[in-house]
């Protein structure tokens, strides 16, 4: 039986769409005070940049931030818990005295505080939107905003234009602008799987890259990242073969499906999130109870991770994508009907990225995933996938 609650980490994207700050949030519920100081001591924490604020919930008595001290920001609710108002006052002080960063979230009931009351203001999209012309923007000349429940495309532009120099990602879930170009190269991508998963020969897949040359760049861009960094650079096709061997270089191509077609010039904020799916359904698949067969699990738990965006993506049905790909009964069922351990896997994982913490923490449950198991998990993915960023 799992030992403790989850806990769940979010990235928050900044202006350049890149990875720029994580979040934690508590299972609803009454938290339990000794969850946080035991996860916050992983050493896993070291491993991300230092330059990015990690956003803590307020505890009332506090607790130790471990691994994050040195750039964690307490976040403090508008409305506390009348039996916790009066300990998070006390916390609130002692933060403050020892200049520690702190951070309120707005509340449409409440007075906006003045510029420089608070070091981050989290703020709901559309409580943003209701408010008069510039007021973000005078706020932001001395506090930092942060817009949540950013839903839709047109809300993170909008965040941007309005002085939040970060946002949450949930718009990503979300279909953007169709872009011709962009699905004809992906639709090539796709072909290109097929033919990896029928195991054709080389000259077939290097046909593939012959039509298509942007393909043949932003895997090489992608391959030769940090998260992968090969011993010395990989110039072609043929040597990332040799190099990665068929499994691997089948695991990049998966992800290249979500680079940017326009040679690599802006990142593709769905690349790593699709990465940190894959990496993530990886690493608990071998967690989950039953236990499910041991054969080529791990490389279909990230193969469903990594394709279970790309009806997002394409802008076309999961069903209509997967008819063009031979994929095996285990992953068609996870990816159309959330069905067998994966699947169930796959479902509680898109209720985490739409804050839906109670079903994601029952489903972790039913699944007897340990929520220290699953802190680690995130931990593991989300650093792995923010050292995508292609040279």
């Amino acid at each position: 039986m799992p030992g403790i609650d989850p806990v769940f980490v979010y990235p928050l994207l900044g202006a350049d769409d890149t990875w720029s700050g994580f979040s934690i949030e508590l299972p609803p519920g009454a938290p339990d005070h000794q969850i946080l100081p035991q996860l916050l001591a992983s050493p896993l924490l070291d491993t991300f940049d230092h330059r990015h604020p990690w956003f803590l919930p307020a505890l009332g008595g506090g607790y130790g931030a471990g691994e994050l001290t040195e750039h964690a920001v307490t976040v403090f609710p508008s409305h506390p818990d009348a039996l916790d108002a009066d300990a998070l006052s006390e916390l609130e002080a002692s933060l403050r005295l020892a200049q520690q960063k702190v951070a309120l979230i707005a509340s449409p009931d409440t007075k906006l505080p003045a510029a420089g009351c608070w070091d981050y203001l989290l703020i709901s999209s559309s409580h943003a939107r209701s408010l008069p012309p510039f007021t973000l923007i005078g706020l932001a000349s001395r506090t930092k905003l942060l817009a949540t429940e950013v839903h839709t495309h047109n809300d993170r532009e909008w965040a941007l234009n309005n002085a939040c120099s970060l946002t949450t990602g949930e718009f990503l879930l979300t279909r953007g602008a169709p872009n011709g170009k962009a699905d004809i190269t992906r639709l090539k991508l796709l072909k290109l799987l097929t033919l990896i998963a029928d195991d054709a020969d080389t000259g077939a897949l290097d046909t593939i890259f012959r039509e298509e040359s942007k393909l043949s760049y932003s895997l090489l861009r992608l391959v030769n990242s940090a998260a992968l960094s090969p011993g010395s650079p990989i110039t072609s096709f043929s040597q990332a073969i040799t190099l990665l061997g068929r499994r691997q270089l089948q695991r990049w191509l998966q992800l290249l499906v979500y680079s940017d077609p326009n040679n690599g010039h802006h990142p593709n904020p769905l690349l790593q999130k699709a990465a940190a799916r894959g990496r993530l359904i990886e690493l608990l698949a071998g967690h989950i109870t039953p236990p499910l067969p041991a054969e080529h699990v791990a490389d279909t738990a990230f193969m469903i991770g990594t394709f279970s965006l790309l009806d997002v993506l394409l802008g076309m049905s999961m069903p209509e994508i997967l008819r063009q790909l031979p994929l095996p009964d285990i992953a068609l069922k996870a990816l159309i009907e959330n069905k067998g351990g994966l699947g169930e896997l796959l479902a509680v994982v898109t209720a985490v990225d739409k804050h839906d913490l109670k079903t994601a923490t029952a489903g972790l449950k039913a699944l007897g995933i340990d929520g220290k198991v699953f802190f680690e998990a995130q931990l593991e993915a989300y650093g792995w996938a923010s050292k995508l960023h292609p040279t």
